[in-house]
């Protein structure tokens, strides 16, 4: 178990102005300094600001976060923070900036990195090490930040925007919620300050990264309300017709009618939620679009496809619908009364040709009927009773869940589909998509992740497995409302078998390697390489309803485009998620294909290759910044410290439970005294210029 820790406040009132962007300065409000009683020692937790901006094109985003770094402590200190990204960012740029020095970050293999910021640690230069854990949780390291002087860390990614039920959807996760890791078939869970990597089937699963405190839990609940800023330009290349976002208060200016300018209404936020924005553009859908890029590295394309306006479906085949409900602690309070709402709604809009049942789980997982019951009135009402017995409590052994829902064959002649809601808090994600992956069957699977911060990479993946798609329920929303909506998605896909007739063009490497079948209001970008210049017609095949369409589209593919282009990174990101989703397939998924099971060593080889070929984050890549300079005379006396984490909103502390079973993290900067840190950096910016720059400008943001 972790030790008890002990924390109290001390309070010094400063003001900093976090000149994050060369655009944009922008004033926080005052805060104060943690302090931490560990064992008998007074230890100065390290302070964070984040501000982050974002460019989007039509579907295309490019996004910068800059991590400001503060040592309000006596002596030196090495501090680690966790934190999420999109788990579809491609992580391309690190720069570093401590005193006079700018420093780009140099990708590695993940064991070179570590290598070269432990020797830097050791000779008491600065350095920041990132490393990607799971696609959406990441940990930056600062190694010898010392008190007075901020070390300031600038990320940049991009990533596609997803079209959700008709919208564009933009997601800037701010928060990692807490994770529950399954006890191994002959050991308890390892406590999280003690980290080991479990085995899971035939692969080895990397160990969650190290606890940290939470406000609230470990510390006093008193937390900054202004740790991040935010600043979004769209450019929609169409009428932006309108841009709103349920989980933030937000700022608009229409500057012409296809731009917009998006920002937080009170300036800055805590970090307690995910930030989501969605918008529409006007004109009629866009059946399908190509962008490329080619340069010395060769011709990439992304073919974004729409599927067709469809008749409402006609289709009368029975259904199983099996309700899968995740009743585990952390879905305690709010969680829990949102997903009792959404059963209120999906139940009274039951078919009186289906059947159904109720799964709950926790630490085990028992059913509401022993069969699938028909949809009559008083069934509906008894399992209405019944799940508003419900209640969150317990770990979150999600496989025993999956195996109850589909290890039974459906009725015959039925349809199953599995409704899940959960807020994914477990970190044993690989094993649960592989068991998906082996159950499924004929069944389709709806993944609805329901809070302010829940993992959504696990959520859209199962998504994507089960063959259906993944929804999200902000439980501090109105939840009678959300559920009424998110139980009408419950519907068939609208385009299947999706296949790509290339007619000859001289095309490769397409991912995803399985395409995905489109419901209404969705979008799907498949991406690939090109091996030589070429034009001709392609044709896009697939079924609406059961009867086939075909579309047909133009494509030129030119031997050279202007630089800077992010049709390559994409591609190489896209090419990242299928080689990892392949390890997670079972061995029948490529007998039945006729195709080798793929070794393990030879999609990690295949995804470390990508990583530093087109300089990626990924599980065995990383980016190392190391300052010239020796800022830390006596690092052998250095601490070590975590950046302080706000809890989940809407989470309870029954959420976290034991730390022996569960992990948290958060995305947002700490509370703080940024006061003389604005001149500090003011006077470092000044001293470069005088001394010209010590490597390459960083790219404006």
């Amino acid at each position: 178990m972790r030790n008890r820790l002990l924390f109290f406040v001390s309070f010094v009132l400063a003001l900093f102005l976090v000149p994050a962007f060369a655009a944009r300065a922008e004033a926080p409000r005052l805060a104060g300094t943690i302090e931490a009683d560990i064992d008998g020692r007074v230890v100065r937790l390290p302070l964070l600001k984040t501000d982050i901006e974002v460019d989007i094109a039509g579907d295309l985003a490019s996004v910068g976060i800059v991590q400001t770094f503060a040592n309000p402590a006596q002596q030196a200190m090495h501090a680690t923070y966790l934190f999420p990204l999109n788990h579809d960012a491609a992580v391309h740029e690190m720069w570093m900036e401590v005193g006079a020095e700018r420093i780009r970050a140099q990708i590695q293999e993940v064991q070179q990195a570590e290598r070269t910021f432990e020797r830097a640690k050791s000779e008491g230069r600065a350095a920041a090490l990132l490393k990607q854990h799971r696609p959406n949780m990441f940990t930056q390291q600062i190694a010898n930040l010392m008190p007075g002087l901020p070390v300031r860390v600038t990320l940049r990614y991009v990533q596609t925007v997803p079209k959700v039920d008709g919208d564009y959807e933009l997601v800037l996760p701010l928060v990692v919620g807490p994770r529950f890791q399954p006890p191994g078939a002959d050991r308890p869970p390892a406590p999280v300050d003690e980290p080991a990597a479990v085995r899971e089937g035939t692969w080895a699963l990397a160990a969650l990264p190290d606890y940290a405190p939470v406000f609230g839990l470990d510390l006093p609940p008193t937390i900054d309300d202004a740790r991040v800023g935010l600043r979004i330009r769209i450019d929609g290349g169409l009428p932006v017709q309108r841009v709103e976002s349920r989980t933030h208060a937000i700022a608009t200016q229409a500057e012409t009618a296809t731009r917009w300018t998006v920002g937080l209404r009170h300036g800055r936020t805590i970090d307690n939620r995910d930030f989501v924005l969605r918008y529409r553009l006007a004109g009629a859908a866009t059946n399908a679009g190509l962008l490329v890029q080619a340069d010395e590295t060769g011709g990439y394309f992304s073919l974004l496809i729409e599927p067709p306006a469809a008749p409402a479906d006609a289709d009368v085949t029975p259904r199983e619908m099996v309700f899968l409900l995740d009743c585990s602690g952390s879905m305690h309070g709010l969680p829990m009364d949102a997903s009792k709402a959404f059963m209120r709604e999906a139940l009274r809009k039951l078919r009186p040709t289906d059947s159904f049942r109720i799964i709950r789980f926790s630490d085990d997982a028992t059913e509401f009927s022993e069969a699938p019951l028909p949809a009559s009135a008083d069934n509906i009402r008894r399992g209405l009773a019944y799940t508003d017995r419900l209640r969150g409590e317990g770990g979150t052994m999600m496989a025993r869940g999956i195996r109850q829902a589909l290890e039974v064959p459906a009725p015959a002649g039925s349809l199953r589909i599995v409704t899940f809601l959960t807020d994914g808090y477990i970190g044993n994600e690989a094993e649960i998509l592989r068991l998906v992956g082996e159950l499924r069957g004929g069944a389709r699977l709806y993944a609805f992740g329901v809070g302010t911060g829940v993992n959504r990479h696990l959520l859209d993946e199962l998504g994507r497995t089960g063959r259906g798609f993944s929804r999200y329920m902000d439980p501090t929303e109105d939840v009678e409302r959300v559920a009424a909506e998110l139980s009408e998605r419950l519907q068939s896909p609208v385009l299947t078998d999706i296949a790509i007739d290339w007619n000859g063009l001289p095309v490769t490497d397409i991912v995803p390697e399985t395409i995905p079948d489109l419901f209404a209001g969705q979008s799907l970008r498949i991406q690939g390489r090109y091996t030589q210049p070429g034009s001709g017609r392609i044709r896009v095949h697939g079924r609406s309803r059961g009867r086939a369409g075909t579309l047909m589209l133009p494509v030129e593919l030119p031997a050279r485009t202007a630089k800077d282009a992010p049709v390559a990174r994409l591609w190489a990101r896209a090419a990242i998620r299928d080689a990892m989703t392949r390890m997670t397939l079972p061995p029948m998924y490529f007998q039945a294909r006729g195709e080798p099971v793929p070794d393990f060593e030879t999609l990690k080889n295949e995804v470390t290759d990508l990583g530093l070929q087109f300089s990626l984050v990924t599980r065995w890549t990383a980016f190392v910044a190391v300052s010239e300079q020796i800022y830390n005379a006596a690092p052998q006396d250095t601490v070590d410290a975590a950046v302080p984490l706000p809890p989940v909103a809407g989470v309870t502390p029954r959420a976290y439970g034991s730390t022996a079973n569960s992990f948290v993290g958060a995305a947002g900067p700490e509370a703080s005294v940024w006061g003389g840190m604005l001149a500090l950096l003011l006077a470092a910016g000044l001293l470069r210029r005088r001394r010209g720059a010590v490597c390459a400008a960083a790219p404006p943001v």
